[in-house]
């Protein structure tokens, strides 16, 4: 492979278009054919794995001169049989295929380079590495190599400049009189003074993709050379169009990726335990619902541990056990621990990001130490399940009760109220006497009209 064509010429003047649609247009469109491009992004999961195998099987009847991959994936979760499918669809195509590993930052990695080391081409972008190609996979073996030498990266990831330099990458750099062959086929005048060889690792890389595919003319892409303000220019001849995967698919793609799944699992629990506390059903249960399934196809996608994703499961039974009493105690915080834990050792051999697992542990200690507690106590709190304990608690006034008014207990603010003759102001300590549906009856610590802790009259209301 080689780019010089586009970086000693002055680039290929591609048009850039969306995902389905198609791009520069040939002056005889039967003739130059149609290059088809394709993005694999992301885990390389069964999709991504269908998009391939069906591009291929499609890419001959489709009229497809050239097939060109656009990778940027490290690794797959998809069984080594179903890659040695792959290989075997990409190897055998009748279609000649290139691989270009882009744009600027993306990797190819693992079993994932090992697969599309099998096409006739692979090119890359500046600012790209490529290797830890891992052990050999048997089925594989048979196959012609894309990579120079890929042995050298066999166990070490290298970046663009020594995937060139090491001789990973295959190229031909054009010499000055490579040049001045194409100033002349351009009709330009060429002054050997003042035109440059650019450096080898200038003429082996794509910065664009449209620089990599007028590059290939030995895979059957056409372009002409034409003059450009006095510059010889690669005009793409060949149609271009540029597919990816479909609403649907691009979903399930997104949602089998390790931090999306993750936050989808978590975001669904937490909402369905909130719809627990609830009269029926409402909208955050469903949704809570809809985003559990979700997550659920992404974790049978990703490999993870059961024992983590058990853990993540208890954690929300353990909040609910404090919700339910409205006061965070030990139990919350045994949820807490158990969560962390079990977001930390979620995943099996796939990374992801320490970001969302600081964010959404944050954001589930906010919630399950103050939001949920709060919402139960103001709304959906049951009469006095769970809340005996808090009978003989003392506590802080907040607003004067008299004979109504708010006290904090524990750090906790609730409706509370005393008796006529013996209201209680702000800052005073009480007592809570009894528990009376969302009630507490309180009492100051001394001069009580009358023990609340005495069995009340069933149909006492008010005062």
């Amino acid at each position: 492979m080689k780019l010089a064509a586009a970086c000693l010429v002055g680039g290929a003047v591609l048009a850039q278009f969306g995902s389905t649609a198609t791009a520069a247009v040939s002056s005889d469109p039967a003739d130059a054919g149609v290059a088809v491009v394709v993005e694999v992004t992301g885990l390389l999961d069964p999709v991504m794995a269908e998009l391939i195998e069906d591009t291929v099987a499609d890419a001959a009847d489709a009229g497809a001169t050239l097939l060109v991959f656009r990778v940027d994936s490290n690794r797959s979760v998809v069984s080594d049989e179903r890659l040695g499918e792959l290989a075997d669809a990409i190897a055998t195509s009748p279609v000649p295929i290139a691989i270009w590993v882009g744009p600027n930052g993306a990797s190819l990695e693992g079993k994932v380079a090992q697969l599309f080391a099998t096409a006739d081409e692979v090119g890359i972008a500046p600012g790209t590495g490529v290797g830890d190609l891992g052990p050999p996979l048997p089925m594989l073996a048979d196959y012609p190599v894309a990579w120079a030498d890929q042995e050298l990266i066999r166990d070490q990831k290298l970046g663009w400049r020594q995937l060139i330099s090491e001789g990973v990458i295959a190229c031909e750099p054009l010499t000055i009189d490579d040049l001045r062959d194409r100033y002349n086929e351009a009709g330009i005048p060429f002054d050997s003074q003042t035109v440059r060889v650019p450096p080898q690792e200038e003429q082996c890389v794509a910065p664009l993709i449209g620089d990599f595919l007028v590059d290939l003319d030995h895979l059957g892409f056409v372009s002409n050379l034409v003059n450009v303000d006095g510059q010889p220019r690669l005009e793409p001849s060949t149609q271009v169009q540029f597919r990816g995967l479909s609403l649907a698919h691009q979903l399930f793609h997104t949602v089998a990726s390790p931090p999306v799944a993750y936050l989808l699992l978590s975001i669904g629990m937490g909402l369905m335990l909130f719809e627990f506390f609830t009269a029926g059903i409402g909208v955050a249960g469903v949704v809570g619902a809809v985003l559990f399934i979700l997550a659920g196809y992404g974790l049978s996608v990703l490999p993870h541990n059961t024992w983590a994703l058990v853990l993540l499961g208890a954690s929300m039974v353990a909040f609910g056990i404090d919700i339910q009493t409205s006061v965070p105690r030990f139990w919350t915080g045994a949820g807490m621990v158990m969560f962390a834990a079990g977001t930390w050792w979620l995943y099996d051999g796939v990374s992801m990001s320490w970001i969302p697992m600081v964010v959404m542990t944050g954001a589930v200690a906010v919630a399950m130490f103050s939001g949920m507690p709060s919402m139960v106590r103001t709304r959906f709190s049951t009469p006095t399940i769970g809340r005996e304990w808090m009978i003989g608690e003392r506590g802080e006034v907040v607003e004067d009760v008299s004979p109504d008014g708010v006290v904090r207990i524990r750090g906790a603010l609730w409706r509370a109220r005393a008796n006529r003759a013996t209201p209680v102001t702000a800052g005073d300590e009480v007592r809570v006497a009894e528990i009376d549906g969302l009630w507490l009856e309180v009492e100051p610590l001394e001069g009580a009209a009358r023990d609340y802790r005495e069995p009340r009259r069933k149909d006492s209301g008010p005062s």
